[in-house]
């Protein structure tokens, strides 16, 4: 069984009420560093959404490889869907007509890309039990001054 961690309890009101743990690791809420081998596709997801995540706390200095993970499969799920764009669903084969090998990647690719988004909030379902602190909107007259609109005389 895979435990919910202490934050994530916390933060969905703790519905089993049990006892939370004390001790427990609290890495820093601050993204890590894009690993270097990571393909270039898989690249610009994690710089697409690490900052996004890392402003809602849930990317933290410890989460680099699961979240290289989650942009990896990204990446592949998206190549594996450009072959079948291409290519189609059948392609010929040594007998005829088969189902296109991109297919079943799609599909694994899609699965482990699932169960990864879960881990960071990144679907309906795991974020509708989320409660995190948003940022506070600026205020109107703020945002007004700031833009340097020149004064009409």
């Amino acid at each position: 069984m895979n435990k919910k961690p202490t934050a994530l309890k916390i933060i969905t009101g703790n519905p089993g009420k049990r006892p939370l743990p004390q001790n427990e690791p609290k890495p820093k809420p601050v993204a890590p560093k894009c690993p270097a081998w990571l393909p270039k596709e898989a690249k610009r997801h994690w710089k697409e959404m690490a900052s996004k995540l890392e402003k809602l706390g849930l990317l933290t200095e410890v989460d680099g490889q699961a979240f290289a993970d989650y942009c990896l499969c990204l990446a592949r799920l998206e190549e594996a869907e450009r072959d079948i764009k291409e290519r189609g669903i059948l392609v010929e084969g040594d007998r005829g007509k088969v189902k296109n090998p991109a297919c079943q990647i799609a599909r694994e690719y899609r699965s482990a890309l699932q169960k990864w988004a879960a881990r960071f909030g990144l679907d309906p379902q795991s974020r509708s039990g989320l409660d995190v602190a948003r940022e506070e909107e600026g205020d109107p007259m703020d945002e007004l001054l700031k833009a340097g609109r020149p004064h009409v005389l």
